[in-house]
Protein backbone atom coordinates (compact mmCIF):
# COMPACT_ATOMS: atom_id res chain seq x y z
CA UNK A 1 0.00 0.00 0.00
CA UNK A 2 1.00 3.60 -0.73
CA UNK A 3 1.98 6.05 1.98
CA UNK A 4 1.47 9.75 2.08
CA UNK A 5 4.94 10.12 0.71
CA UNK A 6 4.37 8.31 -2.62
CA UNK A 7 1.37 10.26 -2.89
CA UNK A 8 3.63 13.82 -3.01
CA UNK A 9 7.34 12.79 -3.81
CA UNK A 10 7.03 13.33 -6.99
CA UNK A 11 5.14 16.87 -6.90
CA UNK A 12 7.75 17.83 -4.22
CA UNK A 13 10.86 17.05 -6.32
CA UNK A 14 9.05 19.06 -8.92
CA UNK A 15 8.27 22.20 -6.38
CA UNK A 16 11.90 21.77 -4.99
CA UNK A 17 13.86 22.03 -8.29
CA UNK A 18 11.23 24.63 -8.92
CA UNK A 19 12.51 27.14 -6.07
CA UNK A 20 15.81 26.06 -5.99
CA UNK A 21 15.47 24.42 -2.71
CA UNK A 22 18.47 21.86 -1.62
CA UNK A 23 19.69 19.37 0.99
CA UNK A 24 22.58 19.44 2.79
CA UNK A 25 23.59 18.30 6.05
CA UNK A 26 27.11 19.74 6.12
CA UNK A 27 29.01 23.06 4.68
CA UNK A 28 31.07 21.60 2.17
CA UNK A 29 27.63 19.57 0.99
CA UNK A 30 25.88 23.26 0.73
CA UNK A 31 29.14 24.75 -0.99
CA UNK A 32 28.83 22.21 -3.92
CA UNK A 33 24.71 22.97 -4.63
CA UNK A 34 24.56 26.37 -3.52
CA UNK A 35 23.91 29.02 -6.46
CA UNK A 36 26.48 31.89 -5.89
CA UNK A 37 25.05 35.74 -4.78
CA UNK A 38 21.55 34.01 -4.00
CA UNK A 39 20.98 34.28 0.00
CA UNK A 40 19.25 31.21 1.37
CA UNK A 41 17.45 30.04 4.70
CA UNK A 42 17.66 27.02 6.76
CA UNK A 43 13.93 25.43 7.02
CA UNK A 44 15.73 22.20 9.45
CA UNK A 45 16.25 18.83 8.74
CA UNK A 46 19.06 19.69 6.05
CA UNK A 47 16.38 21.62 3.79
CA UNK A 48 17.61 25.24 2.26
CA UNK A 49 15.59 27.20 0.44
CA UNK A 50 16.71 30.75 -1.65
CA UNK A 51 15.09 33.39 0.80
CA UNK A 52 13.00 34.58 -2.04
CA UNK A 53 10.83 31.02 -2.26
CA UNK A 54 10.28 30.48 1.33
CA UNK A 55 6.70 31.52 1.29
CA UNK A 56 6.20 29.93 -2.19
CA UNK A 57 8.09 26.76 -0.62
CA UNK A 58 5.96 26.60 2.24
CA UNK A 59 2.31 27.24 0.52
CA UNK A 60 2.77 25.01 -2.34
CA UNK A 61 3.80 22.25 0.11
CA UNK A 62 0.72 22.49 2.28
CA UNK A 63 -1.39 22.18 -1.17
CA UNK A 64 0.48 19.10 -2.44
CA UNK A 65 0.46 17.27 1.04
CA UNK A 66 -3.29 18.35 0.92
CA UNK A 67 -3.74 17.11 -2.29
CA UNK A 68 -1.84 13.90 -1.60
CA UNK A 69 -4.47 13.41 1.67
CA UNK A 70 -7.38 13.34 -0.45
CA UNK A 71 -5.79 11.34 -3.32
CA UNK A 72 -4.26 8.36 -0.46
CA UNK A 73 -7.92 8.31 1.28
CA UNK A 74 -9.19 8.63 -1.95
CA UNK A 75 -7.57 5.30 -2.95
CA UNK A 76 -7.21 3.63 0.65
CA UNK A 77 -10.15 4.46 2.70
CA UNK A 78 -10.11 5.72 6.03
CA UNK A 79 -9.60 2.00 7.74
CA UNK A 80 -6.79 0.93 5.76
CA UNK A 81 -4.63 4.15 5.93
CA UNK A 82 -5.38 3.69 9.81
CA UNK A 83 -4.11 0.08 10.29
CA UNK A 84 -0.93 1.26 8.00
CA UNK A 85 -0.04 3.63 10.31
CA UNK A 86 -0.87 1.73 13.29
CA UNK A 87 1.32 -1.19 12.34
CA UNK A 88 4.00 1.54 10.39
CA UNK A 89 4.31 3.10 14.07
CA UNK A 90 4.62 -0.63 15.51
CA UNK A 91 1.52 0.51 17.95
CA UNK A 92 0.46 -3.62 18.16
CA UNK A 93 4.54 -3.76 20.15
CA UNK A 94 4.27 -0.59 21.96
CA UNK A 95 0.89 -0.68 22.70
CA UNK A 96 0.82 3.00 22.37
CA UNK A 97 -1.39 4.52 19.26
CA UNK A 98 0.13 8.20 19.97
CA UNK A 99 3.16 8.42 17.22
CA UNK A 100 0.27 6.93 14.32
CA UNK A 101 -2.27 9.46 15.17
CA UNK A 102 -0.04 12.16 14.76
CA UNK A 103 0.67 10.83 11.84
CA UNK A 104 -3.35 10.51 11.03
CA UNK A 105 -4.37 13.72 12.56
CA UNK A 106 -2.87 15.41 9.11
CA UNK A 107 -5.90 13.20 7.65
CA UNK A 108 -8.73 14.98 9.74
CA UNK A 109 -9.31 11.53 11.54
CA UNK A 110 -9.74 11.84 15.52
CA UNK A 111 -7.89 9.69 18.21
CA UNK A 112 -11.24 7.61 18.91
CA UNK A 113 -11.10 6.96 15.14
CA UNK A 114 -7.62 5.33 15.71
CA UNK A 115 -8.58 3.65 19.11
CA UNK A 116 -11.50 1.70 17.42
CA UNK A 117 -9.12 0.27 14.88
CA UNK A 118 -6.28 -0.45 17.03
CA UNK A 119 -8.93 -1.97 19.57
CA UNK A 120 -10.89 -3.61 16.51
CA UNK A 121 -9.40 -7.64 16.61
CA UNK A 122 -11.12 -8.54 13.26
CA UNK A 123 -9.58 -6.04 11.21
CA UNK A 124 -7.79 -7.72 8.11
CA UNK A 125 -4.09 -6.70 6.95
Amino acid sequence: MKTLQDYTQEKMSALWKETGTIIAFSDKQFELERVKDVEYVGMGMGLIVPKINVKKLAEKTTLIHKQGVLEDIAENGKEKIILRELSNHEAYYTGEIDDAYETLNLYGFSKEDVYKMYRNKNHKF
